[in-house]
């Protein structure tokens, strides 16, 4: 008879098995001091499994493409490009009720009873934060009464009735696949080796690309609350993010209408055309801003109201001619349906385009220069958070302060080398001010 191997596993961080369970249960013991865990047990502590001869594992959970929660820990700052920061390797409160009393650690596993909520309403609530800039803080806790760290913004966009942390968050959710994700689902990673370094989760705003290799995070972290785009699943440690969608999501309540639903075609509009997609998209338009062009409707019949409409909406994103024709596809539909990308802006700014302040040329922005443009360009880098190298400012004369915060924000759009050098051109301040 061959003896059986002996292999470590880590348990996966949503497998209902009594042995995943209580491994779970040991990692959470072995928190750090300031979590109220204890000292003597903090560390790595693995479950031996049997393994048979021909390698097949009899217990715990295998990873997935997607990304297992049992990869290697991290190393803070790796991969990550310069001017991204910050890294999110700052410690969370642990579960507990509304506005902080009660609990001082994790605890056992309980049943949680998800309340019904939408991914609109999802959304809605992650925005509040982000518009309110909410300061990053283990400690304090936000006037709707959540805890200012990362996992009590997932709580409080979830609206569940306590401070969850990192690793309680997944109770509540279903895991899905990456490709699968859909806006108010989450990006998770709980590190079980040590659960103060680096773990993190994002909230799940849209794919901003066709290939389906960035997406917009709204997240919780230093300094503030923000939204951003990031590549799947982040910056760092992007392997071991795993997608959950909310359990208490409820598709068919009103205003659910970020729910997925494949493009149906472009033969469905235009002139002559009459089903129930021109309804939708319609109906969608009129949500984004765009109820001005509609005197009746929308209804099934594709008329000059849908395509102007339409029109508007694309001309909002930036696009132009053949992108911008008042024909929606494929880009356009996903948008629509996920609620994302820019609204039809009110009556008076005709398009996207002319909502965004015409660009100045380049010779204004450079060394010894001093003008009203490099004002409002550092007025707008403070405010979509890129004025970390303000000592004092912004102001009219152009400083190395300001290329460096343009070159912050180039490269948070994933640019490089002389596209991220610092000097704001045409898209630069195109996507600065839209």
């Amino acid at each position: 008879m061959t003896v059986p191997d002996f292999e470590e596993y880590v348990p996966a961080i949503d497998c209902p098995c009594p042995g995943c369970a209580d491994q779970r249960r040991t990692a959470a013991g072995g928190l750090p001091r300031r979590y109220g865990g204890n000292p003597a047990a903090h560390g790595a502590r693995r479950a031996m499994v049997l393994v048979t001869a021909a390698g097949v594992v009899l217990g715990g959970a295998a990873g997935e493409s997607a990304g297992a929660p049992h990869d290697p820990a991290p190393v803070p700052g790796a991969g990550l490009p310069a001017g991204i920061g910050p890294l999110p390797d700052s410690p969370q409160g642990v579960p507990g009720p509304l506005r902080g009393a009660g609990a001082s650690g994790p605890q056992a596993a309980q049943a949680p009873v998800p309340r019904a909520t939408t991914r609109a309403d999802i959304i809605d609530r992650a925005k509040k934060w982000v518009t309110a800039q909410v300061p990053y803080s283990m400690s304090k806790y936000w006037s709707d009464g959540y805890r200012q760290d990362c996992s009590g913004y997932v709580s409080m966009a979830w609206n569940l009735a306590g401070n969850e942390w990192t690793g309680s968050l997944a109770a509540y959710g279903t895991r899905i696949a990456r490709a699968d994700l859909e806006p108010g689902d989450i990006l998770l990673f709980h590190n079980l080796a040590d659960p103060a370094k680096g773990s993190h989760v994002t909230i799940f705003g849209g794919w901003t690309d066709s290939t389906h290799t960035r997406y917009t995070a709204y997240e919780q972290t230093k300094p503030h609350t923000r939204k951003q785009t990031t590549p799947m699943a982040y910056w760092t440690n992007s392997a071991s993010y795993v997608a959950y969608r909310y359990k208490g999501l409820n598709p068919g309540k009103s205003g659910s209408e970020t729910t997925a639903t494949p493009f149906p075609g472009a033969a469905k509009f235009g002139p002559r055309t009459n089903n129930a997609h021109v309804t939708r998209l319609g109906t969608m338009l009129v949500a984004r801003g765009g109820k001005r062009f509609y005197k009746v409707g929308p209804d099934p019949v594709w008329t000059d109201a849908d395509r102007r409409a339409t029109q508007a909406f694309q001309r909002a994103q930036g696009w132009k001619g053949a992108e911008a024709d008042g024909i929606p596809g494929p880009d356009t539909w996903e948008l629509l349906v996920t609620g994302t990308g820019h609204d039809i802006p009110a009556a008076g700014g005709q398009s996207g385009s002319k909502a965004v302040p015409a660009f100045p040329g380049r010779g204004y922005f450079r060394p010894g220069r001093s003008n009203s443009h490099v004002d409002k360009l550092g007025k707008q880098l403070v405010k979509k958070g890129y004025g970390a190298y303000y000592r004092s400012g912004p102001d009219p004369r152009w400083t190395e302060a300001d290329r460096r915060n343009v070159e912050a924000f180039q490269k948070a759009q994933g640019w490089r080398g002389a596209e991220a050098d610092g000097y704001p051109g045409p898209e630069t301040w195109r996507r600065l001010f839209a």
